[in-house]
């Protein structure tokens, strides 16, 4: 660990777009650790990251695909066995603007999560086709009518989260492995 903050990129078949995001979260004047953790992409996400040879970049290569929610949770656990304060978790599909991070790490200062919101003050999506988009869209209005959350994104992939939130909340009892909610 050279820094106290952490960003989770779980990938599978993200060749196109790695490198970019890395390169995007490294060009921040925050000072992040990345950690990657790929699911045997066959497209060579892997290597790609491999090839960046950045002391702040780091990988878990699982032999198969495992899914989203195992690899957050795969994440988190390194996360705190490696003694991070702060960790962010984001796509590696460019629908997530490294740019929001250093708002994200600064809320952390106050409050034990950040959800990165695409609906919040208006849509904030990027690379999504129109079909994904009204799914998503409508799926978050069933579910805040069906739960009463008033988060306006509740699949949303990019949070934040303190150390201490994680310490305490049971994400490895989590068995998704798709999207899930972690009720905290």
């Amino acid at each position: 660990m050279k820094y106290n903050s952490l960003i989770i990129i779980p990938t599978y078949n993200e060749a196109e777009n790695i490198e970019a995001v890395i390169k995007k979260v490294i060009d921040l004047e925050d000072k992040n650790d990345i950690l990657v953790i790929d699911d045997n992409s066959p497209d060579g996400t892997a290597k790609i990251v491999k090839d960046l040879n950045n002391e702040k970049i780091f990988i878990i290569e699982r032999e198969s695909k495992k899914g989203l929610g195992s690899a957050y949770v795969e994440g988190f656990s390194w996360s705190l066995k490696n003694n991070y304060q702060k960790i962010i978790q984001m796509d590696a599909d460019l629908s997530h603007d490294p740019k929001e991070i250093s708002p994200m790490l600064n809320l952390l200062e106050s409050n034990d999560l950040v959800i990165g919101s695409r609906y919040e003050g208006g849509l904030r999506v990027i690379n999504w086709p129109i079909r994904r988009l009204y799914i998503s869209y409508f799926a978050n209005i069933y579910a805040r009518i069906i739960t009463g959350v008033p988060v306006k994104d509740l699949t949303a992939g990019f949070k934040a989260w303190t150390k201490d939130a994680l310490e305490r909340i049971n994400f490895h009892e989590c068995s998704s492995q798709g999207l899930s909610l972690i009720h905290i």
